[in-house]
């Protein structure tokens, strides 16, 4: 059997092989606290289970339609327009098994072979495999913690070129929390008008987790509106991660290919949780604030312990569960036993074997001068993780 060549082009996600390397080490015996994946540790909230529930009990477990039930368009199309003050028709969003989905269709549908892509950096990691995987190049624009990790628009302008189809981002960000305002978002969209050619993918999918008290999204402006895929989902801001629903809104061309594109790979994503996604939408909002409140103050916790470690350069993430550090004051030091850190990687790993502590190394995001934290547990194991953090770096000489 040979596997196809395809393959070739990307790797395992790094957030996944820390995952699974803490599991390992905790099968072992290891007491690990893990800080490298970003799922919520609540439980969905009650109403919303209570939906699925619902729906199982009246039968609701045949195939949806592949593009997702039209009471879930149509509760997507309010949530746009109430939270967002965006107006898309039904027709224009379609629900797939997840926001990774949602982003697959979207790239998988505009990218041709040989197009540029434009990703700032800091990134999530799925864009650049995504991209890779339908033949297209990626154009990286470095963005450093002295500027929130946020693109600056001369740089945008200068990066476009005549070959470039694609730019994808999100806000708030994975891996660094940062959060662009409506000025920056309208200056960059200022930038999207001179340039026809290029759509956006803007991932929104941490849009409820967000500490500056309203979310902005580009797709507002109206020079962009039919130029913007939004995509968004259930898994941060509801709980919902094993539950595996997404959505994209954008203009009807996109979202015709998108639907043929999904009904070759899953057709509709499952009936039960589109039912639940539902009550997410147009329920109680309060278990959700609650959330992010707890967030807040694990926010808080994380970024001032973070940034008493003498050569832990801090940022201050406004959403998301992350914080993003600049760690390479460490690069070139050696662990007790003579070990050279040299890079991101080293440092993560060391972290993880001496410290028991599992983060993300920052180059699987595109920025190795840091390291990915998230926040997304219970304040005693960040209490313990920081603790441990400060003692094994303390160690480095």
């Amino acid at each position: 059997m040979e596997i196809a060549k395809r393959l070739d082009r990307i790797t395992e996600p790094q957030t996944i092989r820390m995952a699974k390397l803490s599991r390992e080490l905790k099968a072992q015996g290891i007491n690990i606290v893990d800080l490298s994946l970003g799922e919520p540790d609540f439980r969905t909230p009650e109403h919303i289970s209570a939906a699925a529930i619902r729906a199982m009990e009246e039968g609701q477990t045949k195939y949806p339609p592949v593009a997702g039930l039209p009471d879930l368009r149509a509760a997507i199309s309010e949530k746009l327009r109430r939270d967002n003050g965006l107006h898309y028709a039904a027709d224009e969003i379609i629900v797939s098994t997840g926001a990774k989905q949602s982003l697959a269709n979207a790239i998988l549908s505009l990218v041709n072979p040989g197009d540029e892509v434009l990703i700032p950096t800091p990134y999530w990691v799925t864009y650049s495999a995504l991209v890779q995987l339908a033949e297209g190049v990626c154009r990286f624009l470095p963005c450093s913690i002295d500027t929130d990790f946020k693109l600056m628009p001369e740089q945008l302008d200068e990066a476009i070129t005549d070959k470039t189809r694609l730019f994808i981002f999100s806000s708030p960000c994975n891996p660094s929390g940062s959060v662009y305002t409506r000025a920056e978002l309208q200056a960059l969209a200022e930038v999207f008008a001179q340039y026809p050619q290029v759509t956006i993918i803007s991932d929104e999918i941490y849009e409820y987790i967000n500490y500056m008290g309203g979310h902005e999204s580009i797709a507002q402006f109206p020079s962009m509106k039919d130029r913007v895929a939004v995509v968004n989902g259930f898994s941060k801001g509801f709980s919902m991660t094993g539950w595996r629903l997404g959505y994209m809104a954008g203009p009807k061309p996109l979202v015709q290919a998108c639907e043929k594109l999904q009904g070759q790979f899953t057709s509709g994503a499952n009936t039960i949780t589109q039912r639940a996604a539902i009550a997410a939408l147009l329920g109680d909002m309060t278990p959700t604030k609650l959330m992010v409140e707890a967030f807040r103050q694990r926010r808080d916790f994380v970024v001032r312990s973070l940034g008493s470690i003498p050569g832990v350069k801090a940022n201050h993430p406004q959403g998301a569960f992350y914080v993003f550090p600049d760690i390479s004051h460490f690069f070139g030091k050696k662990d007790p036993e003579g070990n050279l850190i040299a890079n991101d990687e080293d440092l993560s790993m060391y972290l993880l074997h001496s410290g028991h502590v599992s983060t993300v190394c920052g180059s699987a995001f595109g920025s190795p001068d840091c390291i990915r934290v998230s926040f997304a547990t219970s304040m005693d194991l960040l209490e313990e993780a920081m603790r441990r953090i400060a003692e094994a770096l303390g160690k480095l000489r």
